[in-house]
Formats: structure tokens, C-alpha cells, sequence
């Protein structure tokens, strides 16, 4: 790749990123719109964690090429400069979020309920409720959303293994068109600590690499950070393949659960307006729809953009030989 590809692929991961970074919105349908889901998707698939096993001929020019030309025929270049646009933004995007939250609560909250049920009801005709298994596969989804959107979201604790599994989790849905990463990460419990999370551990860096930070105050953030992204990658080589099978297999009553999952996620930002709006007034209302509004516009426009794109196309890239 040239370096105006990899500079291309990076603006496309600063896309997806900011897309991933907010509940409600699909990274994997910025993929689509930009080009490079079926790449991506092919990508991950042949990433071979064999080629570790080449790392010792490194010590020698011809160790290293070979260890060149396998990364390259599993188009690890690609996937570096991708990750690397996803994690700028997705880094950005996140230290806006703790901002808006600790500043706007109600607003923000506000603007994500505009963007889930937005993103719900444009995928409306994923919905198949023609069979009592599909119908069944959609009550399950919408429940097990409501649930985890009510009291017992705050119950979950923020511990590791909760964040390694979160990562897990949310990694899926982050690569598959039209489901946000974000929104599960919301109804876990974990969004805005992960947020939070991030944004202090990029202060507490600036700050020990201008000399004015403690080294030490690193370590907490640092930990949870390494723990998620472990738990993403785990996940691409494990959750991810079972996502693929229901999705090979039980296409409409995944679909259908993925998006009733939306529907019964609307509870959260619900509760939080509510608990952090104080006394309506007519501004107040006016000001949450306008925000909620907004988060819809921004969904409607994604869509608008991804025309006749069906998330559940049966044209799905071959598995290439190897």
C-alpha cells in the first residue's frame, strides 16, 4: 500500500471510530458506506496468530522479510492503519463525551435516545416476527435490553473481568452494520466509565510526557484500558465467529433480536434524562427534544447515505484460500 492509501484507510477509521464511539451509531455501516466492510470482514477473518512464531528469524534480513510478506498477504497494514483512525477518533470523540456528561448530562442522554430510536426504526424491515422462533428471538431481545436498562444496569461493577467481557462483547456489534458497539457497552454499565476511563488515562500521559504528571497515576487507568482492548481482541477471535454463524444460520431471528435489543435500550437514556433534568420547563423540554431530534438527524443522514445497503445481503465475502 501506498502512503496515500494508508492515509485514505486512517480518515476511514477516523470514521468508523467516531461513529463506534457514540450508542446508536454503526461503525460497520461506516465501513459499508466508505467502501471497505468486505475487506475488513476478510481481513479479520485471515489474521493468523501463527505468524508470532516467525518473530525469531527477526534477527536476520531474510527472517524479516519473510515475516514482511506475511503480514502483508494477511493485509495487516490495512487493519494497523484502520485501528489506528479508529482509535483516534474513538479517543477524541470520547473525551467530547465525558465533557457533555459532566456538563449536560440531560442533554447528552437526550441526543443517544434520538440516536438509538432512530437507528431502531430505520432498521425496521430487519425486523421478522413471521415465525414463532423469530417472534420469540425479538420478545428475548427487547427483554433482555429492558432489564439491563433498568436498575440492575448500575449493579454491574466495574471490574475487570466485567470490562474484559464488555470488550468482548461490544467489539462484535461494533463490526457488524447497523448494531452499535457503544449502545451494548451503555446497557452493561460500563460506556461512560470507559469513557471516563480513557479520557483521564490520555490526561494523566499528556501530563507525565510534558513532565508534569505522575507516572504512577497511569497504572489504574492504564490497566482498565489494556483489560478492554484484550478483551476485544479475544473477541474477534471467538464471539465474533459465533455472531457470524447466528448470523449464517438464523439470519432474520438475529437481526430481529439485534434490533429489539435497541428498542428495549431506549430505558436507559430514559431513566438518565429523567433523573438528571431537575424541573421541566418549557425550555428544558424544548431544549431535550432539539437535542434528541439532533441525534435522530444524524442517524436519518447515515442512512440516507447507505441507500439500498441490506445489512443482512447475503453477499458476503468468501473466505479466501490460504
Amino acid at each position: 500500500m501506498t502512503a496515500r492509501d494508508l492515509l485514505s484507510v486512517y480518515l476511514k477509521g477516523v470514521a468508523m471510530g467516531s461513529a463506534d464511539a457514540v450508542p446508536g451509531v454503526s461503525g460497520g455501516t461506516i465501513a459499508l458506506i466508505t467502501g471497505i466492510y468486505e475487506r475488513l470482514i476478510t481481513a479479520l477473518t485471515e489474521l493468523d496468530p501463527t505468524v508470532v512464531a516467525l518473530l525469531p528469524e527477526a534477527t536476520t534480513s531474510h527472517g524479516r522479510t519473510r515475516i514482511r510478506e506475511r503480514l502483508i498477504a494477511v493485509d495487516v497494514p490495512f487493519l494497523v492503519a484502520l485501528g489506528l483512525g479508529v482509535l483516534t477518533a474513538v479517543i477524541s470523540v470520547s473525551r467530547a463525551i465525558h465533557y457533555a456528561q459532566e456538563a449536560a448530562p440531560a442533554l447528552l442522554f437526550a441526543f443517544f435516545f434520538g440516536l438509538i430510536a432512530a437507528s431502531a426504526v430505520v432498521l425496521r424491515d430487519e425486523v421478522f416476527l413471521d415465525t414463532p422462533r423469530r417472534a420469540l428471538a425479538g420478545a428475548a431481545g427487547f427483554a433482555v435490553a429492558f432489564l439491563l436498562a433498568g436498575e440492575v444496569t448500575g449493579a454491574l461493577p466495574h471490574t475487570l473481568p466485567v470490562v474484559a467481557v464488555a470488550g468482548a462483547v461490544a467489539i462484535c456489534a461494533m463490526i457488524l452494520p447497523g448494531i452499535s458497539g457503544a449502545l451494548i457497552l451503555l446497557l452493561l454499565g460500563q460506556y461512560l466509565y470507559l469513557t471516563e476511563t480513557l479520557s483521564g488515562f490520555v490526561d494523566a500521559l499528556i501530563g507525565v510526557a510534558g513532565g508534569s504528571g505522575d507516572p504512577a497515576g497511569l497504572i489504574a487507568p492504564a490497566t482498565v484500558v489494556v483489560v478492554f482492548v484484550a478483551g476485544a481482541v479475544a473477541g474477534l477471535f471467538s464471539v465474533a465467529h459465533a455472531v457470524k454463524y447466528a448470523l449464517n444460520r438464523y439470519r432474520e431471528a438475529t437481526l430481529t433480536f439485534l434490533v429489539a435489543l435497541m428498542v428495549g435500550a431506549l430505558r436507559y437514556p430514559g431513566r438518565q434524562i429523567a433523573a438528571n433534568v431537575g424541573a421541566w420547563t418549557v425550555t428544558t423540554a424544548l431544549a431535550v427534544l432539539a437535542s434528541a431530534a439532533l441525534g435522530a438527524a444524524l442517524v436519518i443522514a447515515v442512512d440516507a447515505y447507505t441507500g439500498d445497503i441490506d445489512i443482512a445481503s447475503e453477499d458476503r465475502p468468501a473466505p479466501s484460500a490460504k
